[in-house]
């Protein structure tokens, strides 16, 4: 086999860094002849993401996955703009970068040669960089194979029938879209759906994956095969399912408080602990915390709660959740002394380890997709609290057509622009009561797809054989 190395360009956030990381890693273990070179594109405003871009280098075990840090560019600039100029601004230092591993292959006899840039979701762009260098792109989308069906289906919608989904804001209006079993509310749509910038970039998006080579997605067969089918009927490169892709390296931890917080749950019976945590945006507004803390009292559950600060606008630009220095203050007066025998509650999360310890019983999540695989992956079923982006459509894959999750809210959301729902104690205690249930269907099924989302990696497992397909496409692919 002639040697291929691969230019992967990693959105620059910590979810889309480490899945892109960890597919990678399974690339090169899979065939020996086969290099990657990540190229990471720093930022200023995610810290917990530059300390894990920062170690992998130090960390790497291997000699044929390359990280290449590009310069910092952009110093105050919010997501979604960034977004949408990344391309813009770093096309420059891309190419600079790429151009030196081409020369470094011609001059050097044996060297893997350049087989094909392999793309995030929101890199897209550089598939024109890509044709410069002659070479084809792929996608690795590090969200389910539902979400990427709606890409398609609201592209192909607007672009074939001029339909503008700006008129549906705050509607109910329902779709029946390929990759859903069921009829999907409006209601549940990204906000940018309804935001002529942002849906204009999801057009983009979609197009430019058309024209790709070739399409990852970090699912697996057995949980999203009527999504990943649905996808074969729309006219697109091949689809390759090739996850769960985590880091379940992650597991045992470099956090401050990771001792005190393992000791605290192995104190802890078996399944007995309900575990809320909301992902790097994850923040709730004062009222919305008294409501948590109301309906963790009243249900007598064993908790830990990673309770953070909501983020704060600054100059028009949205932060990041950070950690209270006096929890207390946010509390209702006494919470911390009344529920001290069944409750922990900490800043930042070490999320991986806690789903994996036997203590946790149930997991109140943002259906972020990351969160929703490590939770598959440790048989931890869930709530939902979806908070932004697709995070409303992956609850309503969990709790309506896979079974694996119980409704808190599904509709919920910080993003849209108008007054935040609070929800109330009831609500939230009749959630974590039904996900907490011994005996339930949804833990029934939440372990049989988590020994199936085990499988799918294992030899002869969905997902690996498909990794290996895609490298043999990369091969035949291949200038």
């Amino acid at each position: 086999m002639k040697k291929a190395e691969l230019v992967f360009i990693p959105f620059p956030a910590k979810g889309h860094l480490v899945s892109t990381v960890e597919v990678a890693k399974l690339l090169v273990d899979l065939n020996s002849n086969l290099s990657i070179s990540v190229l990471i594109i720093e930022r200023t405003v995610d810290d917990e993401r530059t300390a894990y871009a920062d170690s992998l280098t130090a960390t790497s075990t291997t000699s044929r996955i390359k990280f290449i840090h590009l310069p910092q560019l952009d110093q105050d600039t919010d997501a979604a703009n960034f977004i949408g100029s990344v391309v813009q601004t770093h096309e420059p230092l891309v190419r600079e970068a790429v151009t030196k591993i081409v020369e470094h292959s011609n001059s050097v006899p044996g060297s893997p040669r350049l087989a094909g840039f392999v793309l995030d979701l929101f890199c897209t762009s550089f598939r024109d960089l890509a044709n410069d260098f002659g070479v084809p792109s792929y996608l690795f989308c590090t969200s389910g194979a539902g979400f990427l069906g709606f890409l398609f289906f609201t592209q192909a919608l607007h672009d074939e029938q001029n339909f503008e989904f700006v008129e549906l804001t705050d509607s109910e209006t329902e779709f029946t879209i390929p990759s859903y079993v069921n009829p999907v509310s409006t209601k549940l749509f990204p906000s940018v759906t309804f935001k002529p910038e942002g849906f204009g970039l999801f057009l983009s998006v979609a197009k430019q994956v058309r024209e790709m080579k070739g399409i990852m997605v970090n699912t697996f067969l057995e949980l999203e095969s009527h999504a990943v089918d649905s996808l074969s009927n729309c006219k697109l490169p091949p689809v390759y399912p090739v996850g769960p892709i985590l880091n379940t390296e992650g597991c045992s931890g470099v956090h401050q408080n990771y001792d005190s917080i393992m000791q605290w749950l192995d104190q802890q019976p078996r399944s007995s602990v309900v575990f809320l945590c909301f992902g790097s945006r994850g923040g709730f507004s004062a009222n919305q915390v008294k409501e948590i803390a109301c309906a963790l009292e009243q249900s007598g559950l064993r908790f830990l709660w990673s309770l953070r600060r909501a983020p704060e606008q600054v100059n028009g630009k949205m932060g990041h959740p950070t950690d209270y220095e006096n929890m207390a203050e946010v509390l209702p007066e006494g919470f911390l002394d009344r529920t001290a025998e069944i409750g922990k509650i900490i800043g930042w999360a070490p999320q991986l380890a806690i789903l994996g310890h036997p203590a946790t019983g149930g997991f109140v999540s943002h259906c972020g997709w990351n969160s929703t695989l490590e939770s598959i992956w440790f048989g931890v079923p869930m709530a939902t609290w979806p908070l932004y982006a697709e995070q409303q459509l992956n609850a309503l894959q969990l709790v309506k057509e896979l079974g694996l999750a119980v409704e808190i809210k599904m509709d919920y959301r910080i993003d849209g622009g108008g007054e935040v729902e609070l929800v109330k104690a009831e609500t939230i205690e009749r959630g974590i009561r039904r996900l907490m249930e011994h005996d339930s269907d949804v833990r029934k099924r939440m372990k049989e797809m988590s020994d199936r989302s085990r499988k799918a990696l294992m030899d002869g497992g969905s997902s690996l054989s498909t990794l290996c397909r895609f490298i043999d496409e990369v091969v035949d692919n291949m200038p």
